[in-house]
């Protein structure tokens, strides 16, 4: 999914565990726009729902988001960054000394995101590791698995 940024009018006190805390001129990393009144958002490094009235109309538009992401404590985010940068610095079909290549790590840990951008950058779906598995066989979500089956049947 697509995350939009927005910031904050005003300070927003939860009344429910789900809601999110924030303070008027924070940014909001939003989600989940489903729900035209409630939606998700991260901010500070904690996730919950906000009013969609307490953030501004448009998307701001961030210079150099990876550094407002370490400024606001989002590791994860910078986390996720840096392994698809080395991914994408190395070749998609080297095997480990098991036999796995990434796409059969990102299918193992279900990483359905990961799975989708190699798959996108032509990681090669019909690669086996030493106890004769592909990707596909280690898949340990169904989203995985439904995104390794899409590329084989398409060949």
């Amino acid at each position: 999914g697509q995350v939009k940024v927005f910031r904050a009018l005003y300070t927003f006190e939860p009344r429910t565990p789900d809601e999110l805390y924030f303070e008027e001129g924070d940014i909001i990393y939003i989600s989940d726009m489903s729900d035209t009144n409630w939606w998700k958002g991260t901010c500070k490094g904690r996730t919950g729902l906000i009013p969609s009235n307490y953030v501004a109309e448009q998307a701001e538009s961030i210079d150099n988001p990876l550094h407002e992401a370490a400024k606001r404590g989002m590791f994860g985010v910078l986390f996720v960054f840096c392994c698809i940068l080395i991914l994408l610095l190395f070749p998609l079909t080297p095997q480990n000394k098991l036999g796995d290549t990434a796409l059969h790590a990102a299918a193992w840990k279900g990483y359905a995101d990961i799975v989708e951008m190699l798959l996108e950058k032509g990681a090669r779906t019909d690669l086996k590791n030493n106890e004769k598995k592909l990707a596909l066989d280690m898949a340990t979500n169904a989203a995985c698995a439904s995104l390794l089956k899409k590329k084989q049947s398409a060949g």
